[in-house]
């Protein structure tokens, strides 16, 4: 099938990384490895960042001058056999595809689309208007985590729902062995930015006061505008502990994680968290917390531990349990690769993708 891809909350092809931006990459990646042609049909960022009626009537405004320029282009070239739009949620709904769809009689899929009823303030209940109107219009919304799903039934119940489980490209893991190192080694791999990324700082810090009786250093790969802050949270932790690491490239990551023994981050706010499955890839254990959908994408005593949300001395101790036992941690490690492998891969995501169309989108198109 010829497909429309549209990210409007960040394109594929937008300069700055995110995990937002990976995952568009891979289910195009997992499309196109399903046989599909794949083209990104819009650049337009569709964002509303703060409620405001006059920004959401801006954002519609821009919406029509691409609604227009794709209807004369698919007037011409002939339209796609169907529009995929990625992640449409209260703050990034598709005001494009909905439309086009319906005017040029193609199936229309949304993939990681969201709902919460807590979001109808102002615009914003304005944009969760388009993005349940683009659910229920769906010849199949895709979820990536039970929560969604549920929250997407919850306000359309008789909307079309299948799961895809959060995947990775397995490749750069393939031949990866496990770097020689000295001593136990944590990493966490995420962006230095306020929120809930500066709220797993900050717990990872003080958690790790409550270990630094054992032996372990830690490696912070990132950087962002509050790296500052977050050096300051750990200005309690010996120096000689903390490898500053900074931002650093995809392709140098996998490498990294395979020079470590246990992925450590809390995962405040999570939607589910690709570093999870990059690091147990690697082989490595995870300790976060039971929360949003990390249960998604770490196996909860067999892959890794996850405490309770906000339980800062029982993640402390998932963490020490670690550090105390080698075996326990290989373990972990080997379980982890084999999940990850196994049931988490881009092929494994491809094959599912096509079971999906084969049931929901094929008859439509």
């Amino acid at each position: 099938m010829k497909i429309a891809f549209h990210a409007p909350l960040k394109s594929p092809d937008h300069p700055v990384p995110s995990g937002d931006r990976q995952m568009a990459r891979m289910l195009i990646e997992a499309l196109r490895l399903a046989g599909h042609k794949v083209d990104i049909a819009s650049h337009l960022r569709i964002f509303l960042r703060d409620s405001s009626q006059a920004a959401f009537s801006a954002l519609h405004h821009e919406a029509e001058r691409e609604i227009e320029r794709l209807r004369a282009l698919w007037r011409r070239d002939g339209p796609p056999d169907a529009w995929f739009c990625y992640h449409p949620y209260y703050k990034s709904p598709d005001l494009i595809g909905p439309r086009l769809s319906a005017e040029f009689s193609i199936p229309y899929l949304t993939v990681e689309s969201s709902y919460s009823s807590r979001r109808n303030q102002g615009a914003w209940k304005l944009a969760q208007d388009a993005v349940a109107a683009g659910a229920r219009q769906a010849a199949v919304n895709v979820c990536l985590t039970q929560r969604d799903r549920q929250g997407l039934e919850a306000t359309i119940p008789d909307g079309r729902y299948a799961m895809l489980a959060p995947f990775i490209d397995v490749m750069p893991f393939q031949s990866l062995g496990r770097a020689a190192r000295d001593g136990f080694r944590l990493i966490a791999v995420a962006m230095m930015r306020p929120g809930d990324k500066m709220d797993s700082y900050r717990m990872l810090a003080r958690a790790l006061e409550l270990v630094v009786d054992m032996p372990w250093s830690l490696t912070l790969v990132g950087d962002g505008p509050a790296r500052s802050e977050v050096q300051n949270v750990f200005s309690p932790l010996p120096a000689e502990r903390l490898d500053w690491a900074g931002e650093k490239p995809p392709q140098a990551i996998a490498g990294m994680l395979a020079g470590a023994d246990l992925y450590v981050w809390p995962g405040c706010g999570e939607a589910y968290g690709l570093s999870y499955l990059e690091a147990q890839a690697a082989g490595l254990p995870v300790v976060a917390q039971r929360t949003g959908g990390v249960p998604e994408v770490v196996r909860d005593g067999e892959t890794g531990l996850l405490p309770a949300e906000g339980d800062l001395v029982a993640f402390a101790a998932a963490v020490r349990r670690f550090l105390a036992d080698e075996t326990l941690t290989a373990q972990f490690g080997e379980r982890a690769r084999r999940f990850v492998f196994e049931e988490r891969s881009l092929s494994a995501a491809s094959r599912r993708l096509s079971e999906i169309f084969d049931v929901y989108v094929r008859k439509m198109a």
